[in-house]
């Protein structure tokens, strides 16, 4: 502790000390580990940029600006070479080098990890000296840049030194020295970690760049009761929520002393089905799955209305979508996101069509501390699909065990909510990752199994194609290859909802991050 004293009172050394705070949040859920390679998750990965900084980072308008590579260029069609910022130490004193991004590169691609996809399209990382490393791509890659925007990098000598040179695997509810503590280049330091209670962050008094925050402590709380949470932030227990309930949205607003911050996000919420086993897991049918006929799948997607859903559950605090992707991110075209209208006569008809005039019985498996009032939507999900005879059970868990199970490598789940928002803010992640057949790095969170070899094509094309109008045509091709095939059930966007005293400044981004190196408190 006398080592974090010290980092604040290196911190009161300069012109920050005079209004330096300490900055206390709440959130609904925790994060599952403080290291960034275990689960592509929005949360996880957000806290982790505290400590893990990447290559590549993005600035609050979103765009790529340079962090731990000061510049690169592109020597020949496949190969990025990147030129290292110098000087820059991990919070350990130990230097940053090429050999950690080497490594970095191994970590990602080691069991365990749920990154894979970041790297996917590149062939070998390679050291060129100290402070140079060349990515090499098996073909041309036009978006490689935003793709390692969120990839941190990790120290090797302190993952080696503390047996955490592969990430713990979260689907087995694994652990190592990195799933509780952190080690990175940025500009948060990590204090003490209490799960699902508290975790404690103070300045990186050492860190390379300029702070524009004037925080000299982070508190993360974690309040899963949404009712204390918001009755803490109205009695300045503390500062800022990141999860506001769309019921309170009207009573924080006109609570003096208090605001709301919203605007749109990036992330789609989905519904996803089994469509590989022969049998599922989860179901009375026995011998076969409904969910590998198309007519059920389109049943359900005409007996689920997001309007009422939007309005009922939501509080109109969504858009109803029928991709999976939406505004904000490159592809996407309002005409290519028709929903059809809902049809519970026209869904009883396909059931009966496809073999199951009275229905048959299925688990839903969704989170409850994960997406905005996602257990409610679940909910209204299995009283809406509950009108052509589908019999849904409702297994609502915390994120923890929810991901543990439907993720891979288990996929212990016949039907399931998810979101996604795409980490490139470009449509080709999330056609990519979430529904291109599984090969390792492809299709990672295609936890139903999806596959289409048409569709594959197309996204191994989109990967590579330079020509916007060409490609964007791809894109809408292919989503409508998923919209013909059912291979998802799309809900909707939600809105990016947050709530802070007045004077707290958080500014808010469409990936839904946090980015606590932008906080400034007022003067107490």
């Amino acid at each position: 502790m006398r080592r974090f004293a010290l980092a604040a009172a290196l911190l009161c050394g300069t012109a920050l000390c005079a209004q330096a705070q300490t900055f206390r949040w709440a959130n609904d859920g925790d994060v599952n580990s403080m290291d960034p390679y275990t689960r592509q998750e929005t949360f996880l990965l957000a806290f982790g940029s505290n400590f893990y900084e990447p290559l590549v980072r993005r600035n609050q308008q979103m765009q790529p600006e340079p962090a731990l590579a000061e510049r690169w260029e592109q020597p020949s069609p496949t190969v990025w070479r990147f030129h290292l910022r110098q000087g820059v130490k991990f919070s350990d004193g130990t230097p940053f080098t090429a050999d950690d991004v080497v490594f970095s590169a191994q970590r990602a691609r080691a069991p365990g990890s749920n990154v894979q996809s970041v790297l996917a399209s590149v062939k070998e990382i390679r050291k060129v000296d100290d402070h140079t490393v060349e990515f090499e791509t098996h073909q041309p890659n036009p978006i490689l840049i935003q793709e390692i925007t969120n990839w941190g990098m990790f120290s090797r000598a302190w993952s080696e030194k503390n047996n955490a040179t592969r990430p713990a695997d979260l689907t087995s509810r694994e652990e190592n020295f990195a799933t509780r503590n952190a080690m990175g280049t940025g500009p948060f330091l990590l204090v003490s970690r209490e799960p699902d209670r508290r975790t404690v962050l103070q300045p990186n008094p050492n860190w390379w760049d300029k702070p524009v925050h004037n925080l000299q402590r982070v508190e993360l709380n974690i309040i899963a009761n949404d009712a204390t949470r918001v009755a803490a932030l109205l009695s300045n227990e503390v500062d800022f929520l990141y999860t506001v309930p769309p019921q309170d949205v009207t009573r924080i607003s006109s609570t003096q002393g208090v605001r709301i911050i919203q605007g749109p996000e990036l992330r789609t919420v989905f519904l996803g089905l089994d469509q590989m086993r022969p049998q599922l897991l989860k179901s009375d049918v026995q011998g076969k799955n409904p969910f590998q006929d198309v007519r059920v799948r389109r049943a359900m997607l005409l007996a689920i209305d997001m309007t009422a859903i939007q309005r009922t559950v939501m509080r109109g605090q969504s858009r109803p979508s029928n991709l999976l992707y939406g505004p904000g991110v490159n592809g996407f075209v309002e005409a290519d996101d028709v929903r059809p209208a809902v049809n519970v006569n026209e869904a009883k008809r396909l059931l009966t069509e496809a073999g199951y005039p009275n229905g048959f019985g299925v688990t839903l498996d969704c989170p409850n501390d994960r997406y905005v009032n996602d257990e409610a939507i679940c909910t209204a999900a299995v009283s809406m699909l509950a009108r052509i005879g589908i019999r849904v059970t409702l297994n609502a868990q915390t994120r923890a065990r929810f991901f543990a199970e439907v993720n891979a490598p288990r996929y212990n789940t016949s039907f399931y909510m998810l979101g996604w928002t795409p980490t490139t803010s470009d449509a080709h992640n999330s056609l990519y990752s979430l529904a291109g057949s599984r090969n390792g790095t492809r299709g990672v969170f295609n936890n139903g199994g999806y596959a289409n070899a048409q569709f594959d094509t197309l996204v191994d094309q989109i990967a590579v194609e330079t020509d916007p109008a060409k490609r964007q045509a791809m894109i809408s091709q292919a989503s409508k290859i998923l919209q013909d095939d059912v291979a998802y059930i799309p809900l909707h966007q939600q809105q990016i909802v947050w709530a802070a005293r007045q004077g707290v400044e958080v500014p808010q981004t469409a990936d839904n991050y946090i980015q606590l190196r932008f906080v400034r408190m007022p003067a107490r």
